[in-house]
């Protein structure tokens, strides 16, 4: 019904000024937290891009192919940022622009002694994207009730040493630049589908 999930063959290594940078990784869990997230997810990609400018974005996915419920669900960067000891402000939703619709987003800023990392991320059920609450929630009840236990993922983008509206506009042009890179038939497995 959807294509599979590859995170290591599906998301490029390189696509238009962006490349993989090996000198950066993302935030990633302590084992104790990780030990849990194992449970939860079947797949997980970090990597860090660099572009031709030398700006950096950190990436981050994780898959998990039952949905269904809260117990199985992808966990909100919020809380593994917190438990990593940042501190975690909330910068409220967002959207990015992608052909005539909108991929609605969630915005953080984690700080972590002198490191502030503003956070960009959304979680996808099946083919639509959404964001972690109410939302989710429905979705996983209607898809539930059609007999589907949803596959998704959490798609979290981040960046250091900008400011932060400035870190924002670079991660929109980073998940653009990524989705237009993909071939047509995944896009809505990491973006959603987009309704024109």
């Amino acid at each position: 019904m959807y294509p599979p999930v590859q995170l290591d063959k599906q998301v490029p290594s390189n696509f238009g000024v962006w490349r993989v940078d090996a000198s950066l990784v993302p935030v990633l869990p302590d084992p104790s937290v990780q030990a849990r997230l194992d449970q939860i997810y079947n797949q997980v990609l970090a990597r860090t891009y660099i572009d031709n400018r030398g700006r950096r974005v950190m990436l981050s996915i994780a898959y998990g192919a039952d949905q269904g419920s809260d117990s199985t669900a992808v966990h909100r960067p919020e809380f593994c940022y917190a438990a990593q000891g940042f501190t975690v402000q909330a910068r409220g939703e967002d959207q990015i622009r992608i052909e005539g619709s909108t991929l609605r987003v969630k915005r953080l800023v984690g700080t972590l002694a002198g490191r502030i990392e503003p956070i960009t991320y959304w979680v996808t059920l099946n083919d639509r994207a959404t964001l972690p609450g109410l939302d989710r929630k429905l979705q996983q009840i209607a898809l539930g009730l059609r007999g589907q236990i949803p596959d998704g993922l959490l798609l979290r983008v981040s960046t250091l040493g900008l400011p932060t509206t400035e870190a924002f506009t670079l991660q929109d042009e980073f998940v653009l630049a990524l989705r237009q890179s993909m071939p047509a038939a995944l896009r809505p497995r990491y973006f959603g589908r987009v309704n024109i």
